[in-house]
């Protein structure tokens, strides 16, 4: 039993390394592909970008581990069926039960570390990386200076070059200033330039050589006809600054971003559910505490003996009970009580309707801890006995079953997320849909390659169709 738990375990865990680097590699390449705008040509550093893929790995995780899970084995009990060693473990009286018991053992502490990971990591994961996103998205672009375009990411300015050598040496350098509070319009005219950045990277120096400047400004408000200025200086040298903290990056305090769902731990969300719990249950009394101050409602005690209730005259219309001089301002007053009572119950609804979203939200997250974790048991008792059964080894067949039942398994659990959000499912049956649709398929599967089945046998079903195909045409006209 020992060497057969060896040969299981060896053939399961070098297949399940390797894919799951591959599919972390695939989704941190479809990360990368998806924010490669905000990434290019915002001359970020190289650890920026590292960290940011380190926090995206991270997140990714809760798609990697069960997928890996699933193919790595499909690939190994396949290879052993293709091998027909799985058929010597069957023929030493060692069941596939037994034999998959130190895989079930492994996978077991997956889903358990996969738990901790949800519980632990995993917020804190998706704080860095919600935190440094946004960062990075809201970035300025690198300041660049292209030969023959306007530059006009500084504000106020408009610069462009002719030419420039490889030395940063600029060639017919013009340069448009607008001073958007006095209204100047300055315009300056080089020949020959040179650019560089301070040692703190906060400000760009071009020293400019052989130049006119052009300064205008509009003449004194309030005359009939105002003169503009217009003066012209030359320059043998002048020196031209320009602020860059504006394109460094900034980051954002994370405490901004801790109320989101996916932030959260367990005990975090449970601590929010209870809060909004409360607020919600509050808002409903005081909604009923609004309304029983615009509608007094009496009560007549019926059980007090002592205070019989007199028998009430019957009136064809509540109108009769008002005077005939009051009851026009009677039904004004009704009007604008029914309009005070439209807009209370309106906030209070509007209120309920954001605390029921929130509530949904943190039952999404706090169900997806749990999920993730089954999620690897069941898609391992899909994988184990569907190897078993098409005996099937390497990259093949394996992948294309194992990405067939996680997309099944995927749109199942995207669908009830959906849902839930919606409020069409309750929050645990939406998260559990897909886990509750493919565990009957794990323990039919396990089933059949327990009985040594044919299931995916080809050949069985073409000479089945031929027997039915034959009976026909035997039969007599």
């Amino acid at each position: 039993m020992k060497k057969v738990h060896l040969l299981v375990l060896k053939a399961f865990l070098r297949p399940f390394i390797v894919t799951f680097f591959i599919v972390m590699f695939i989704l941190l390449m479809l990360f990368l592909f998806k924010y490669i705008d905000d990434l290019i040509g915002k001359g970020f550093e190289w650890y920026v970008i590292l960290e940011l893929l380190v926090y995206a790995s991270a997140t990714n995780v809760a798609m990697a581990l069960p997928l890996a899970i699933l193919l790595s084995s499909i690939m190994t009990f396949g290879s052993l069926g293709e091998n027909y060693e799985l058929v010597a473990i069957k023929s030493a009286g060692i069941s596939l039960q037994k034999a998959m018991m130190p895989l079930i053992i492994v996978v077991g502490m997956l889903s358990l570390a996969a738990f901790l990971f949800s519980d632990y990591w995993l917020p804190k994961a998706n704080l860095k990386m919600g935190s440094l996103l946004y960062d990075v998205r809201n970035q300025k672009a690198a300041f660049l200076i292209n030969e023959g375009i306007f530059n006009t990411s500084i504000p106020g300015y408009a610069i462009r070059v002719q030419k420039k050598d490889p030395d940063q040496t600029l060639h017919d350098v013009l340069i448009y200033e607008r001073n958007t509070s006095s209204g100047n319009i300055n315009t300056l005219m080089a020949r020959e330039g040179q650019m560089f950045t301070t040692d703190d990277d906060q400000l760009l120096v071009l020293k400019l050589k052989d130049g006119i400047r052009y300064e205008e400004s509009p003449g004194s408000a309030g005359t009939y006809n105002p003169r503009q200025r217009l003066m012209r200086t030359k320059f043998k040298e002048t020196e031209q600054r320009f602020d860059l903290s504006g394109f460094q990056m900034k980051r954002t305090d994370e405490e901004l971003f801790k109320s989101n769902y996916a932030m959260m731990n367990i005990r975090q969300l449970k601590f929010y559910l209870d809060s909004f719990n409360v607020k919600g249950d509050s808002n409903l009394r005081s909604a009923y505490t609004d309304l029983a101050q615009i509608a007094k409602v009496y009560r007549v005690d019926t059980l007090n003996k002592k205070t019989p209730v007199k028998p009430m005259k019957t009136y064809k219309d509540v109108l009769d009970l008002i005077p005939n001089d009051r009851k026009v301002q009677s039904l004004q007053t009704a009007k604008d009580q029914i309009r005070s009572v439209k807009d209370v119950l309106n906030r209070k609804q509007l209120f309920e309707m954001d605390n029921e979203v929130r509530l949904r939200g943190f039952l999404i997250e706090l169900n997806r801890k749990f999920t993730m974790a089954v999620s690897c048991l069941v898609l391992f008792f899909i994988g184990a006995p569907l190897g078993a059964i098409i005996r099937k080894g390497g990259l093949g067949l394996p992948v294309v079953m194992s990405v067939l039942f996680f997309l099944i398994y995927h749109i199942i659990s995207t669908i009830g997320e959906k849902s839930v959000k919606e409020g069409s499912l309750s929050p645990f049956l939406g998260m559990w849909v897909a886990i509750i649709c493919l565990s009957p398929l794990g323990i039919f599967l396990t089933y059949k390659a327990t009985v040594d089945s044919v299931l995916f046998d080809l050949d069985i079903y073409k000479r089945w169709f031929k027997r039915i195909f034959s009976k026909k045409d035997e039969q007599p006209a």
